[in-house]
This record gives C-alpha cells, sequence and structure tokens, in this order.
C-alpha cells in the first residue's frame, strides 16, 4: 500500500505518575521467588525494563484517551471541529458496548457529523488504525482522522501479582506463561492524520501488512475489560514474530523503494530487550538509530510505538528528510510496518 496524500500532522501522550518498578515487583512476589527458588534481579535482567507505570484501577481508558488527544488539541494544528473520524485503538476499552470511542467522542466535543468506532487488534491497535485512517483519506472520504489509545496495564500487572502468589500450582515451568504480564505498563497517545493539502505534518509514505494467524494462541487475554488476565509463550512467539517480521520488512522495503541504508531511525514495538535485539538484527536494523521507552514504561500495548515516536521527537527532534521506519508486530500473529518521510 502507499499513500500520496496522507501525513502525520500531530501527535501527543500522556503518562501516569505511579512507578512500579522490577524491583518492587519482585519483593511482592519474594514468598513465590523463595518457593521457586529464583534469582532477584531476575525480571530486569530477563527484559530490560527498569519500571512500568500505571493508574488506579478502575481509570476509564476513554478518560486517558481523551487527556491524550486535549494535550494534542493544546497544540493548536488542529481544531476539535476538524476532526471527520475518531478511532479508539487500545486493547483496554471502557466496556464491550457502545464503543469507547463513542465516550471519547462525547468527551472531547466532536462534531455529530464525526464518525467514530473502536478498532482492536492488539499491540498493533493504533498501526492498524493509521491504514485505515489513511485509506479513507485518500479516497477523499475524510480529511483529518484522530486516533487515540488509552492502555491501563495496572489490572493485569496486579491480579497477575495476586494469582501468582494464590496458586499453589505455579512451579518454574508455568510461570513463564505468565512472565509477559509482569513488563506491561501504561500509556495513553493521540496522533492526527491528515491530508497534505490541509495540514503540514509528516508524510506517511505507505507499507505492509502481513499475518500468521496460525500463532494465535501464543498469546491470549481474557475477556474481562477490568482484569484483561494473559497467558503467553514468550519464547516461541518471539521465533515466529521475527520471523514474520523479517519477512514484512522486506516487502515493506520493495513496495516503497528503499534499503536499509536509507533508513535513518527505526522504531520497534517496545517488549523487551532480548525481542528488540532480535528483532533489530533480523532486519539488519541493529547498527540504525533506534529509540526505547521500555526500560522506563514497560510493554505499554497499543500506545508503545507510538508514544516511542512522540517521546523521540519532543527529546531529540527528528531532523527533516528523514527517513524513519515504523516496525509493528502484535499477538495474533500481526505485522504492520510503514515508512515515514519527516
Amino acid at each position: 500500500m502507499k499513500f500520496n496524500n496522507v501525513v502525520i500532522s500531530d501527535f501527543a501522550h500522556y503518562l501516569p505518575e505511579k512507578v512500579m518498578s522490577s524491583d518492587e515487583i519482585e519483593k511482592r512476589l519474594a514468598p513465590l521467588y523463595k518457593k521457586l527458588r529464583l534469582p532477584e534481579g531476575r525480571l530486569e535482567l530477563m527484559t530490560g525494563i527498569t519500571e512500568r507505570r500505571y493508574w488506579e484501577p478502575g481509570t476509564r481508558p476513554s478518560a486517558l484517551s481523551t487527556k491524550a488527544a486535549n494535550n494534542l488539541f493544546d497544540s493548536g494544528k488542529l481544531k476539535k471541529e476538524d476532526i471527520d473520524l475518531v478511532i479508539h485503538a487500545s486493547v483496554c476499552r471502557d466496556f464491550l458496548e457502545p464503543s469507547t470511542a463513542s465516550v471519547v467522542h462525547c468527551d472531547l466535543g466532536l462534531k455529530p457529523e464525526a464518525m467514530l468506532f473502536d478498532l482492536s487488534n492488539a499491540c498493533l491497535g493504533v498501526m492498524s488504525s493509521m491504514v485505515m485512517a489513511a485509506n479513507l483519506i485518500e479516497s477523499g472520504a475524510i480529511k483529518h482522522a484522530l486516533i487515540v489509545s488509552g492502555e491501563n496495564g495496572g489490572p493485569l500487572l496486579f491480579q497477575t501479582i495476586e494469582t501468582l502468589l494464590k496458586d499453589d500450582s505455579i512451579n518454574r515451568k508455568n510461570i513463564k506463561k505468565y512472565i509477559a504480564n509482569l513488563t506491561i505498563g501504561s500509556a495513553a497517545v493521540a496522533y492526527t492524520l491528515s491530508h497534505k493539502d490541509l495540514a503540514s505534518g509528516h508524510k506517511l509514505v505507505g507499507g505492509v501488512s502481513m499475518a500468521d494467524t496460525s500463532a494465535n494462541v501464543l498469546c491470549q487475554g481474557g475477556g474481562d475489560t477490568q482484569a484483561l488476565m494473559m497467558e503467553t509463550d514468550s519464547e516461541e512467539l518471539m521465533k515466529k514474530g521475527v520471523v514474520l517480521a523479517k519477512e514484512t520488512w522486506e516487502r515493506t522495503k520493495a513496495e516503497l523503494a528503499w534499503e536499509n541504508s536509507d533508513i535513518d531511525w527505526a522504531i520497534g514495538h517496545q517488549v523487551g530487550k532480548a525481542h528488540e535485539a532480535l528483532t533489530m538484527e533480523t532486519l539488519g536494523l541493529e547498527n540504525k538509530q533506534t529509540f526505547k521507552t521500555y526500560p522506563f514504561l514497560g510493554n505499554t500495548g497499543s500506545a508503545a510505538l507510538p508514544v516511542t515516536l512522540d517521546l523521540l521527537n519532543h527529546e531529540m527532534k527528528i531532523e527533516k528528510g528523514s527517513k524513519v521506519a515504523l516496525l509493528g508486530i502484535g499477538s495474533g500473529l500481526n505485522s504492520i510496518m510503514l515508512g515515514v518521510e519527516w
């Protein structure tokens, strides 16, 4: 897929103030660590995650998404009345019905004509929404789209700790399926995509979407929107994930007529150090500039890659003309990789 008329016109984020370190998690799990004879420092050593953030249980994803969107509108680049479509793209949602996007639409006071819906695709929610919105802009159906994600990993983190402490059947083997839960953090983001003739921004060139749905059993979460208990075969998921990522990246380069040597920044999904190292090495991008948020945010689901791009530009200011590769992957398995010209 190629886009000729779409720009990322603005972006913003909203982060929690509450922080939980990997050391604190291990202290809470001390009885289990003692029982299983697990070494202290194991969690940070395996993942590279020092801390993650969270909001209080019961915090609505719509409130987080609305806050991120208001931060975006505070920049003044776009007005709320400009928005023709709002997509709520996080794993977390207020409820199954109605759409969480309807709450965000109401709370922001968007115009009645603005379309709205939720788009759920695990950690690829925002990336999938960007593709959807870009195609609508290209077709002329809309001019400006707002994509929001409000990920609150607190309920999953705390329920996992409670489960590990109470379940007498936990052993050194079956604890592995819960380790990924302990890496989950929280963040909210808001992005706007616009027609290039109506807003300045960073050109969304295009990309490729691929799937290996035979791997859908490797990471599955429950249906409780307030808990989202999840079990993950992290090792197998990573193995299959990098295979899919490599094929997606090769096709993306062919689609965009890019080579690895053209890339100035390579931004991947923020899972942990092992995933990042293997992915970048597999794609031949290990020597490219990148930016990491997983050490202090953990894995923030669909917000992870977009918040990383936002924080990178905020802290280091990506130079005009830079080619930025967005390397998205999520359970299912799905991969979307997009090219952006800054």
